[in-house]
């Protein structure tokens, strides 16, 4: 579990097959969660200035991995006690948006994001969202995509900094969208309504 709030931009070593090879102040433990650019992987290497993790093929087709290069967000996975800050994320990808436009407003940036549109039933209007890990509040909802306000210290102190229109990033909606999606689906699939234990069973299985 992790909260979109980033820890440390690290540096990217390498990047060979599935092999990601980072250079890091965080000092890790063999297996542990980390969170880069959003997407929840384990420490498979303790490295002298670093870590590798390893991202599966299937990891590697849903996740903006041209993004793996040069920097990335690093966010440990929460311990229990830790403040809480951001919103709950859990490090799923849901897919990859696309920047359509980044207008400078002086104060702060409008970012345009574009998705498949199947993801904006899960996406809500001052809702919460993770773009590359980046804990952010939704601003407007259109049919495929969303617009997020972006103060001059988050653009400063993440990678959004270097975000262009045509970017690609890694996009993690909403949690509870998801599971009331789910339970609305399954109602209608039933057409009926659900009991308190049928709502835990479906909780239990994300």
């Amino acid at each position: 579990m992790f909260t979109g709030l980033i820890r440390e931009i690290a540096t990217v070593k390498s990047f060979s097959g599935s092999v990601l090879s980072i250079k890091s102040s965080h000092k890790a433990c063999l297996g542990d969660s980390i969170a880069i650019n959003g997407a929840c992987l384990s420490v498979t290497k303790i490295l002298n200035d670093g870590f590798n993790v390893e991202l599966s093929p299937e990891s590697q087709k849903v996740l903006a991995i041209q993004n793996y290069k040069n920097e990335v967000h690093v966010e440990p996975a929460m311990k229990m006690g830790d403040r809480f800050e951001g919103h709950i994320v859990q490090g799923h990808v849901d897919c990859i948006g696309e920047i359509t436009n980044i207008k400078n407003l002086g104060n702060s940036y409008d970012v345009f994001v574009k998705v498949p549109e199947k993801y904006i039933a899960y996406i809500i209007p001052k809702g919460s969202i993770t773009i590359d890990g980046v804990s952010l509040t939704v601003n407007d909802v259109n049919d495929d995509s969303f617009r997020l306000t972006i103060i001059p210290i988050t653009m400063k102190e993440t990678l959004f900094r270097n975000y262009k229109k045509g970017s690609k990033v890694n996009v993690e909606t909403d949690m509870f969208a998801r599971y009331v999606a789910h339970i609305i689906s399954h109602q209608n699939k039933t057409n009926s309504s659900l009991s308190w234990g049928e709502v835990d069973a479906i909780n239990s299985s994300y």
